[in-house]
This record gives C-alpha cells, sequence and structure tokens, in this order.
C-alpha cells in the first residue's frame, strides 16, 4: 500500500472520501497515485455490493463512514450493473502533468455495461 505523504488515519479518511466521490459521482480527476490506490477500494465496494449480505453491506458501511446514500447506490444501482462482470469496474485516462507540482493527473472512472 503506498503511504501517499498521510499518516495512517488521514490516509484511510482520504481514500474513503475518493471512493465515496467515485461512487457518487461516478468520474474524479486526480492525481494517478491517488487513483491507483482508491481504485483498489471500489472494485471492493462493488464486490461486496455483488454479494449482497448483511455482512458485506456492514462492511461498506464501516469502509464508507456510514454513508448511507453512497453504499446504497452501492447496493442497488452498481451491483446490478457489472452482475456479469468479473472485477475490472474502473477505468484509468491520464491527463496533463498539474501545473505546480508536474504531478501526472488522471480521470478515474466507472467503467460502463453495454445496456442489452
Amino acid at each position: 500500500m503506498r503511504k501517499l505523504g498521510r499518516t495512517n488515519k488521514h490516509r484511510r479518511s482520504m481514500l474513503a472520501n475518493l471512493t465515496k466521490d467515485i461512487i457518487m459521482n461516478e468520474k474524479i480527476t486526480t492525481t494517478e497515485t491517488r487513483a491507483k490506490e482508491a481504485r483498489k477500494f471500489v472494485d471492493k465496494m462493488i464486490s461486496y455490493g455483488k454479494d449482497g449480505s448483511l455482512v458485506a453491506r456492514r462492511k461498506a458501511l464501516a469502509f464508507l463512514q456510514n454513508d448511507t446514500e453512497a453504499v446504497k447506490k452501492v447496493f442497488d444501482v452498481l451491483a446490478p450493473r457489472y452482475a456479469k462482470r468479473n472485477g475490472g469496474y474502473t477505468r484509468i485516462l491520464k491527463l496533463a502533468e498539474r501545473q505546480g507540482d508536474d504531478a501526472l493527473m488522471v480521470i478515474i472512472e466507472l467503467v460502463e455495461e453495454d445496456a442489452k
């Protein structure tokens, strides 16, 4: 796990917030290293949604800091959308470097399933 220059509590909180933003907006712009770390947690939350059990819902609630709207979206919207997909729910598209510190900026978004 990348430390991202933060303490354990700050890093966990930041990743939870990034995960919530990706779930709710389905697309965000951030740095490449943050996106690569957040991707793991977004995939895990969608896997919990596909499981659908009470234990999975409680684990998702615990990680997402009791954000019931995000958990509801994972279980009711995203899990059925990716029911036939085995992982790889996110995509990272590279942008230009950030002006101030030359950090590589990316767009991380949820992969859209073809509606059939």
